[in-house]
């Protein structure tokens, strides 16, 4: 069976870029919008033109120099908001506007002082006005993951019906549990009667740790795009990961699911952002982070050393590391200190190896990591 497209929609322009601290000036963004669009995604959301002259010149020349991307501007469900963002995107190939408004009974109450049929108005005529402007409309429910199935529902039907193509159902405070989101999907898909004349979107966030698994547990109900960030940045605890969701799919063919993504480029262009927005990558960060193809365990070592598979489940390669990391510590055996000796020159045989080892231990206790530049002198003062 021919594998469905899962495309990704890359918000790390705009969602990421509300990190406090990580604001980037129009080149940087042109910077990172170029290698977005290397990379292979979908969608880049280049920006919240309204908010500002600096995002709007942001989206004008990133709709100007994007290629094979569709560039993708945000607004509120607001009349001046849609003519700034359709005013931005004029010069791209392929343009989108993302309109929206809160959906939950929360924000329909506190945030707009309103009721559910005038929230449903308000986001009809905001879609309608923005197709006035481009053919490809998205529209976010704001609060979704805590917005009641049997009106969003309502409300997704109406926004289809008022041209939206594209229709965005974020967990916008992190809430939702995987199972509690893939069900709320899978409602849209079952109870949305013209829901085929639109593609449903994940938009999760990590307050709790669950955004990638709950992004999955979307595309499996039905919908198939995904927002994300590189790096997982974002306001709070940030969005979704681009690089997980993207390496999940890749490594569970059972999902029949893919998207058109250079995986190769993953680990540079997770540099590239992290460098560009003083954002340090954790370590430990699946598939991109320092720490995700290192082992320092002897246990672990031995067996990648025998076989990388044994406990690497990603070849390095197909996310753009060269090769996996053995690194030398205390909890380090024999067959690594061999394997990093060779490496730099050195086939120590086994009763060389037997008289170094001890050596090794004591000053890897006292060093903590033992560097390449060290193995020569331990092997010097051991013989």
């Amino acid at each position: 069976m021919a594998k469905e497209f899962v495309k990704i929609f890359d918000t790390t322009l705009r969602d990421g870029e509300q990190v406090p601290g990580c604001k980037l000036n129009t080149s940087q963004k042109l910077i990172i919008a170029k290698r977005l669009d290397k990379l292979g995604v979908d969608v880049i959301e280049a920006g919240f033109p309204v908010s500002s002259p600096g995002d709007f010149k942001s989206v004008v020349e990133i709709s100007n120099i994007v290629e094979n991307a569709t560039v993708c501007g945000l607004t509120r469900a607001v009349k001046n908001d849609i003519e700034v963002a359709a005013n931005a995107l004029k010069t791209a190939k392929r343009p989108r506007i993302h309109t929206g408004i809160g959906t939950s009974d929360s924000h329909i109450e506190h945030k707009f002082k309103s009721s559910r049929e005038k929230i449903i108005e308000i986001g009809s005529q905001a879609v309608k006005y923005a197709k006035t402007f481009v053919d490809d409309v998205e529209f976010y429910a704001e609060d979704a993951g805590r917005t009641d199935n049997e009106f969003l529902a309502r409300v997704c039907e109406k926004m289809i019906e008022s041209g939206a193509t594209v229709l965005n159902i974020p967990d916008t405070t992190g809430y939702c549990l995987p199972y509690e989101y893939g069900e709320k999907i899978k409602y849209l898909v079952e109870n949305v009667k013209n829901i085929h004349k639109a593609t449903i979107s994940c938009h999760c966030h990590n307050d709790l740790g669950l955004a990638t698994a709950n992004s999955i547990a979307g595309i499996i109900n039905g919908a198939r795009q995904i927002e994300c960030t590189i790096n997982g940045i974002g306001e709070r605890a940030g969005n979704t990961s681009l690089e997980e969701v993207v390496m999940i799919m890749r490594q569970h063919p059972n999902l029949n699911l893919d998207t058109n993504i250079n995986s190769k480029l993953l680990f540079d262009t997770s540099s590239l952002v992290s460098e560009g927005m003083g954002m340090p990558v954790q370590p430990n960060k699946a598939i991109v982070g320092a720490n995700a193809f290192a082992h320092s365990s002897g246990i672990h070592q031995d067996g990648v050393i025998k076989n990388r598979e044994t406990y690497e489940i990603i070849n390095p390669l197909d996310v753009g590391v060269n090769e996996s990391a053995i690194i030398l510590t205390a909890r380090s055996g024999r067959a690594a200190l061999a394997y990093r000796a060779k490496k730099i020159g050195y086939d120590l045989s086994k009763n060389e190896l037997d008289l170094i080892y001890p050596e090794f231990l004591k000053f890897a206790d006292i060093k903590k990591e033992v560097s390449d530049e060290d193995i020569p002198h331990l092997i010097k003062k051991s013989l």
